[in-house]
């Protein structure tokens, strides 16, 4: 065996993508015999045999799906949308009599690493990884190992399969809601903007104040990171520019926000209102309760092993899209206090 030739390689060499190439050396069917034969040929010049026992288990043999989240166990152990996503796929798991290996790092950093010996070991039928910053190399490795994966969250790269909510829409609606009830300086906490989720509840911010020639104030825009200290830091940014209305583009960043509020003297809804992004069940539980805009998030995890498997029965080629609706749910963080403008409404 040649160890210098790779799975990618022989993907550069005969013009398909990594995941076809794994088709054909694992014997799976659904692929053109013009392209069979062009990637057989390239094994034999290379040289490039895979080991037996991979071959095996890349057939869906093992019956061990992974769950790879990009972000420290520290990170994912204090935010509990993780925790949704986690219960969602281990539910579908056991539903089609999967074992989900579940991968967290111990720092950011071991990332790459971690995700390299993983797919070294061929031991996984398929990944399953919940999507962070738009560069996330992890992406790019699972690309050219071949595996079938499926994100929860988009991605910019059209060979990647994914399932999201409607992030768009979901921010969308959340501010048209604030607009309705007669808020005049809407402003928003967003998430970190090298997260494609992020970027999309702020167009959706940005198109509901267009839609209704509301004028961008960019001193009512603020970052945060999806942490409730970076909530409450966002928070304090914007009291000075004196918002009478937030939409936060997640609910644990919006619990920063009213303690924010509170520790300033104001109240929520009378001086400002809130809305959030989640509905995760700390929203009942803040003072007031947070309305806020429900995202399916253990649907998400249950539909990703459900895409999963369909990659992994009938190849990655066309990738699955799929986008989930989002709900507003309206409790009192936000309540109308103020009468509704009607020319607000056009």
């Amino acid at each position: 065996m040649n160890a210098r030739v790779t799975l990618k390689q022989i993907s550069e060499m005969t013009k398909v993508s990594p995941s076809t190439v794994s088709r054909v050396i694992n014997e799976y069917p659904n692929v053109s015999q013009d392209v069979r034969e062009r990637v057989l040929r390239a094994v034999r010049e290379t040289g490039y045999q895979p080991n037996p026992a991979a071959r095996s288990l890349a057939r869906g043999k093992s019956q061990v799906l992974g769950l790879i989240i990009p972000k420290s166990a520290a990170s994912v152990c204090a935010d509990p949308f993780f925790s949704h996503v986690i219960q969602g796929v281990a539910a579908a798991c056991k539903m089609y009599d999967y074992v989900l290996s579940l991968v967290l790092f111990h720092t950011v950093e071991d990332e790459t690493r971690t995700v390299s010996h993983i797919l070294s070991q061929q031991l996984l039928d398929g990944v399953i990884m919940t999507a962070t910053q738009r560069d996330n190399q992890s992406v790019y490795q699972l690309l050219d190992s071949g595996i079938p994966f499926v994100l929860v969250g988009q991605h910019d790269s059209d060979q990647v399969s994914y399932v999201d909510s409607d992030n768009l829409a979901g921010a969308y609606t959340a501010v048209t809601h604030l607009i309705r009830l007669g808020h005049r300086r809407v402003a928003t906490i967003t998430g970190p903007l090298n997260n494609l989720a992020a970027v999309q509840r702020k167009q959706g911010y940005l198109q509901a104040l267009r839609d209704r020639d509301r004028t961008v104030e960019e001193e009512l825009i603020a970052v945060g990171e999806f942490t409730e200290v970076s909530g409450y830091t966002a928070m304090r940014r914007l009291l000075p520019h004196q918002p009478d209305a937030v939409f936060v583009a997640s609910d644990l960043m919006a619990q920063g926000a009213v303690r924010a509020i509170n520790q300033a003297g104001l109240a929520v809804p009378d001086d400002i209102a809130l809305v959030g992004y989640d509905d995760l069940p700390a929203a009942t539980l803040t003072n007031p309760p947070l309305t806020t805009i429900r995202q399916p998030i253990k649907r998400a995890g249950q539909t990703a092993v459900e895409t999963l498997l369909d990659l992994i029965a009938h190849g990655s080629e066309p990738p699955r899209r799929i986008i989930l609706p989002t709900e507003l749910v309206i409790r009192q963080s936000c309540s109308a206090a103020r009468p509704l403008i009607r020319e607000v409404m056009n």
